[in-house]
């Protein structure tokens, strides 16, 4: 095979990105009619999902069932198991796909996602807007928000990075060229990728693939359904097989199995803290085994809380702790979980939020009507239920809504707040990844005592809101809690961020903090070479100093 020469300096125009606008879903609308239909079809269907290593389909003999979270009853697909010689074979895939694919130039690399996304907000818009609804049992709005809207952002905004990560070329003095060439990774990366957003999962995959990666992708089964659906658009713009394989089965058995293989160069990784330190071990272990020292990179768990200055807009709060706590039944790592209320604010906001928390609809996510859908396995309903059990044993707390879960048809959790009078509580510290609210209620006048409490609670340091009017007291809690969130919001819900606007990602126990959606999580993904060319090079050793 000839090596072609990598053209480094070349940078054709990428177009500048746009996030993509969300439909409205309103009932009888025409893209809810559409997807509708989608579902209809996916209610009709048992659909067999398969490994895919080099582009080939594997199946199993032994198979487990994908259902839907709010209507376990229901099988809509078979997910198979693994083994070793799968692994394997998905390993060696990419480690062989990876000569040709980390000398495919960039902007050939980059325009392959750029047609992921457009083909995401178009052709396959409907189909995986259904797919998470069903498989992660997520309302019309969270669905496009995520699989549409965030999958198309992910592939205009990245491609748009990789260029300026290409583009920024060191200076050179006359006489001389210096050039970087940002090579991919020496090895295979593994992706371990979330149930909870399908765009996470496209993203994980797919950012060292476009800086010219190859990688294992572990997809949640929670979220095969879309996952599927996102490697036929992969395929369909064009990727070539074997840059992207995917693995299904134990995340356990996967992980073992690549962390131990001396070209394992990365580890990119969204889920739980106690299952990213247990890696970030596995690899430590390894280390002496390995070609190069592997680059992990992870977004993990959330505590997220909302403070309320005396000062703060009540409707504003209101607001935000529905959305934020509520919204996608609390299963977003950004989702807020605790909150510090100032009494003033307290008194004029309680009696209204909890009346509208009791009534949020809980149910089935694609009738127009639910507002919260089912938390995705009984894992999490279990864990939930256990929560409620512990919180109500405690005088501190008191319970103002939900606190029941319903398992008979799908695995429904009721939207529940606890005001506590203890902000030391578990209540505070753990994370349960559901439709709980913690709730604290302080003086007005001990504002800036409260804030050491925010701070020091929890172990996490994902997302923060500030509510206040008064910029003072602004001013002073984002020097207090400068270390206790990688993504503060003043006067706005702590979730939802947007690609292009809001780099993703927090510190502590909540992650790396590479921050997704900028520079910063590409380059982690490169591997540069200075390279020097002099075009009059020396020919005499001596320098004019010394003596003749």
């Amino acid at each position: 095979m000839t090596t072609q020469r990598i053209s480094i300096a070349a940078n054709p125009r990428i177009p500048a990105p746009k996030n993509e606008p969300a439909r409205e879903f309103r009932p009888g609308s025409p893209e809810a009619e559409s997807v509708l239909q989608v579902i209809d079809r996916l209610n009709n269907e048992v659909r067999e999902i398969t490994h895919i290593v080099n582009g080939e389909r594997i199946g199993s003999a032994e198979t487990s069932d994908v259902v839907a979270p709010h209507d376990h009853g229901h099988v809509y697909a078979t997910l198979p198991a693994t083994d070793t010689a799968v692994i394997d074979r998905a390993i060696q895939a990419a480690l062989d796909a990876q000569h040709d694919w980390s000398r495919t130039p960039w902007w050939e690399r980059a325009a392959i996602f750029q047609r992921v996304g457009e083909l995401a907000a178009g052709k396959y818009r409907d189909e995986l807007v259904a797919t998470t609804m069903i498989g992660q049992s997520k309302t019309f709005h969270q669905a496009e928000i995520d699989a549409a809207c965030e999958v198309t952002d992910f592939m205009r905004f990245n491609t748009a990075l990789a260029a300026e990560i290409y583009a920024d070329q060191p200076p050179s003095l006359t006489g001389d060229i210096n050039t970087i060439d940002q090579r991919p990774l020496e090895g295979f990366v593994l992706a371990l990728t979330p149930f909870n957003f399908t765009a996470i999962a496209a993203n994980l995959p797919t950012t060292p693939a476009l800086m010219g990666n190859t990688v294992v992708w572990k997809t949640s089964e929670k979220s095969a359904l879309s996952s599927e659906v996102l490697y036929r658009v992969f395929e369909e713009a064009g990727l070539p097989p074997g840059v992207i394989n995917v693995v299904h089965g134990s995340g356990r058995a996967i992980a073992e199995r690549a962390l131990a293989h001396p070209d394992f160069a990365g580890l990119t990784f969204t889920g739980s803290t106690e299952v990213f330190r247990g890696l970030w071990k596995q690899a430590a272990q390894n280390i002496d085994a390995y070609k190069s020292f592997p680059r992990i990179v992870g977004e993990t768990g959330g505590k997220n809380a909302v403070v309320a200055h005396p000062t703060a807009d009540p409707d504003a709060a209101r607001t935000a702790l529905i959305r934020a706590a509520f919204e996608y039944q609390g299963q977003k790592c950004s989702a807020a979980s605790r909150a510090y209320i100032a009494r003033s604010v307290w008194e004029a906001i309680r009696d209204e939020l909890v009346e509208t928390v009791r009534s949020l609809p809980v149910g089935d996510p694609t009738k127009h009507e639910t507002y919260v859908g089912a938390v995705i396995d009984e894992t999490a309903l279990r864990r939930l239920e256990d929560a409620f059990r512990r919180a109500s044993e405690l005088e501190s707390h008191t319970l103002l809504a939900g606190g029941e879960v319903h398992d008979e048809t799908g695995w429904f959790v009721e939207p529940t707040i606890y005001e506590s009078t203890d902000p030391t509580a578990f209540t505070f510290r753990e994370e349960f990844f559901g439709p709980l609210l913690a709730v604290h209620v302080y003086e007005d006048e001990e504002f800036e005592d409260v804030l050491p409490l925010i701070d020091s609670a929890s172990e996490y340091a994902l997302t923060l809101s500030i509510f206040a009017s008064d910029r003072a007291a602004i001013s002073h809690a984002l020097d207090v809690l400068r270390n206790t969130a990688g993504m503060t919001y003043i006067n706005d819900k702590p979730s939802g961020a947007l690609m292009g606007q809001v780099s993703f990602g927090g510190g502590r126990a909540s992650g790396t903090n590479d921050k997704t959606g900028s520079r910063l999580a590409l380059q982690r993904w490169v591997n540069g070479r200075f390279i020097k060319e002099s075009l009059a090079p020396a020919t005499d050793w001596t320098y004019p100093y010394l003596q003749r």
